[in-house]
């Protein structure tokens, strides 16, 4: 599970860190975190798939979510065990801080 964590954690880093650093034209002197490659790289996606270059970075904000909840469920899924305890645990501490209290 750990695997699957890295390799969805760091291409997501990735990619909005090249997404902000060079939407700000903070490129340190690098060519590919500058805004004339920003636009360029959303230009050629644009053409490429048919659709307004500026509406490429909703549509990449969208698909990152559904990525996350999908890896969530299936995070929650395998610890299905230990979330169900946890959740039992803390049902029982407030049932017996609302006993304590009315007493």
């Amino acid at each position: 599970m750990r695997y699957i964590l890295i390799f969805w954690a760091l291409p997501m880093a990735l990619i909005w860190g090249w997404y902000f650093l060079s939407f700000n034209d903070i490129s340190f002197g690098f060519l590919f975190l500058s805004r004339p490659m920003h636009d360029l790289v959303f230009e050629i996606y644009g053409s490429i798939l048919g659709i307004d270059p500026a509406a490429l970075p909703m549509l990449l904000a969208r698909a990152c979510v559904i990525d996350s909840l999908i890896i969530l469920a299936i995070l929650a899924f395998r610890r299905r065990r230990a979330i169900r305890a946890w959740l039992a645990a803390r049902r029982m501490r407030y049932l017996r801080g609302d006993a304590a209290r009315s007493i």
